[in-house]
């Protein structure tokens, strides 16, 4: 017989955000459950960001091995375990995974399923034999690699995010449809692990991201021998005798392997969401400020909301939603505050609007630059490529910042913290930043955008005036 569970909260789907809620709110005292019909952690420990990082670390130690002349230390030409090399992907899904687990969660208090779920009614849900009963659900169930329709890619052999960290034998020739984040990360790792790549992208690579910045980007993996065929739509795909070969224009490129990398699109199908009155499209559920879906006890978390898709998002709407539900306070989703990071080298990070998009908003505006090359840590590290740059109004007001350079994704906390406490560029320059940082930078880009007034004319004059009262 069915056992039938009454809960405060049901949770579909055990990736960050599902994970997330989960936790905050069983600890807070309420009665959960978690439904999860694959693997605990979702897409980003076990296909997405853990492997991904895994991945580029190995990658990035073999191309340091390779450019050690540099530093007086004779370089070498790594030998590559592939086979190895995933081992050690693995063993770090493997080290994280008990953050992420069943047994932990049901440490918790959460009682976790571990079937599909599917929508009985409004306010109920059937999860194998049995069925939850909840004043609130969350939908949780992240999104799946898209595939676009491009004819005769149905008869051959691809890679996905989904299962591409499965694959234990380096590429000869690795082809990978799409020039976004994840193209461009697996494009340079597999590089340097050994395997020649080409990258096939529609428009321009990183096409999101402030041009200026993925100039920088492109350049180093040009450098580096990936090939870009930017401005080039997949027209056809066949299987060869060695692979695989795509039709690009008047060309065909064949490769040993093919990694279709051009977006991902919510999971929405298969729970029943018409019997709850749950709405959704082709870019996901259909949500308010508060994230509440069309069924207002149904709330939506994470890649399936239709926004940024990010595991930091996800975990910011964990928060939103403990607040509303919990606490009943209202909770307003603001993700365009989230910051993004692609994580190749030199890494490419961004938060708010880029020049362009501040430029189309806004304007009149200012942009303040200070590039690695006169940072004394970078240039110690021997390592100048990259710059930031930080984009305000008139006023000072910080609009957005981006920046391309070792470790971005770090630096550009500061400039996160600001935009969403609505701090002035002048913070900056009042700031200590330790020496020899690159943290600095952000510091000298703020100093640079006060130097046209603070070495004026007027200030000059201001300066010999002040000098009589000495």
């Amino acid at each position: 017989m069915a056992e039938t569970i009454k809960a405060d909260l049901g949770i579909i789907g055990a990736g960050s955000g599902g994970l997330s809620v989960a936790a905050g709110t069983a600890m807070l005292g309420r009665k959960v459950v978690l439904i999860e019909k694959g693997e605990m952690g979702g897409d980003c420990l076990n296909t997405g960001c853990v492997p991904s990082k895994a991945l580029i670390a190995a990658a990035a130690r073999a191309e340091e091995m390779r450019d050690a002349k540099k530093f007086g230390i004779a370089g070498v030409d790594p030998k590559i375990d592939f086979a190895a090399v995933m081992d050690h992907v693995h063993g770090v899904i493997k080290s994280i995974a008990p953050i992420d687990s069943q047994e932990r969660f049901e440490g918790l208090g959460v009682t976790v399923i571990r079937e599909h779920a599917s929508f009985t009614g409004p306010r109920e849900v059937k999860a194998g034999d049995t069925l939850i009963k909840a004043k609130h659900f969350v939908i949780a169930t992240g999104s799946t690699p898209f595939v676009p329709p491009i004819p005769g890619l149905d008869s051959v052999p691809y890679f996905t995010n989904e299962t591409l960290f499965e694959n234990r034998i380096l590429p000869d020739h690795l082809i990978i449809i799409g020039g976004g984040p994840i193209g461009i990360e697996m494009a340079q790792a597999f590089r340097r692990l050994g395997a020649k790549v080409t990258v096939i992208e529609g428009d321009k690579i990183l096409g999101r991201e402030d041009p200026e910045l993925a100039d920088i980007v492109r350049a180093r993996l040009v450098k580096e021998g990936v090939e870009l065929v930017e401005s080039g739509k997949a027209e056809k795909v066949e299987k060869t005798p060695s692979g695989v070969s795509v039709t690009v224009g008047a060309r065909t490129i064949e490769g040993s392997h093919l990694l279709v990398a051009v977006g991902r699109k919510p999971t929405v199908g298969g729970m029943n969401l018409e019997a709850a009155g749950v709405d959704y499209d082709a870019k996901g559920l259909k949500t308010d400020s508060r994230l509440r879906t069309t069924n207002k006890r149904v709330y939506a978390a994470g890649d399936v909301a239709g926004g940024r898709q990010f595991t930091h998002v996800a975990g910011y709407h964990a928060s939103v939603l403990v607040r509303n539900i919990l606490f009943k306070v209202p909770s307003k989703n603001n993700e365009q505050l989230a910051p993004r990071v692609t994580y190749c080298d030199p890494e490419l990070a961004q938060v708010g609007l880029t020049e362009a998009q501040a430029r189309e908003r806004h304007g009149d505006i200012k942009v303040a630059r200070w590039p690695f090359s006169q940072n004394d840590r970078a240039e110690a590290e021997r390592d100048t490529q990259g710059l930031i740059k930080i984009i305000t109004d008139k006023k000072g007001r910080i609009l957005g910042a981006g920046i391309v350079g070792r470790g971005a994704g770090d630096l550009l906390q500061p400039c996160t913290l600001a935009i969403s406490s609505k701090l002035k560029i002048r913070a900056f320059t009042d700031m200590i930043a330790p020496y020899p940082t690159r943290s600095e930078a952000a510091k000298r880009a703020a100093g640079a955008w006060y130097s046209e007034t603070l070495f004026s004319d007027r200030t000059k004059f201001l300066v010999r005036l002040l000098s009589i009262l000495d």
